[in-house]
């Protein structure tokens, strides 16, 4: 699976770049007995449907003349925003969600807990501090990064 990442990204990437997007995922996925592979792009300002169609429509045009066929089973196209809550993958994703409400989930519990949801308050190249409620009390913890399995934008209720 990672090599189609790998050459999707290479190949979406100029693409990207002509018309001022940003990548921001590439999965290649089984659901049921159907393959997806999934281009998360956006854009300063939001990603509309007509870009992800664009983005989509040459892409598609990009994988069909490659040859070998770098995906040779039967798959889906899907090009989209990222969404209300866009994971938080690269360092960038990290420093643009400062003081942004966010969902970590852990590798392991850390004070008795593997998800947390609140404000990033702090980051740093190790770790980042996160202020979150429990119960109707404010509380911050304070968690390294190499614990972290998945990180997301969260939307706060």
């Amino acid at each position: 699976m990672s090599s189609v990442v790998e050459t999707v990204t290479s190949l979406v990437t100029p693409i990207l770049d002509e018309h001022h997007f940003e990548l921001v995922d590439v999965e290649f996925v089984k659901e049921g007995k159907s393959w997806y592979l999934r281009v998360y792009i956006d854009k300063t300002g939001g990603i509309n449907i007509e870009e992800c169609a664009l983005v989509s429509d040459l892409l598609g045009e990009k994988l069909d003349n490659c040859d070998p066929d770098p995906i040779p089973q039967a798959y889906f196209l899907e090009v989209s925003s990222p969404g209300a809550e866009r994971p938080l993958k690269k360092e960038s994703d990290y420093e643009r969600a400062l003081n942004s409400y966010i969902n970590v989930s852990l590798y392991q519990q850390l004070d008795g807990k593997k998800v947390y949801e609140g404000t990033m308050i702090d980051l740093k190249p190790d770790e980042l501090t996160l202020e979150y409620m429990d119960k109707t009390r404010k509380k911050t913890v304070v968690i390294p990064r190499k614990q972290i399995a998945k990180a997301r934008l969260a939307i706060k209720f």
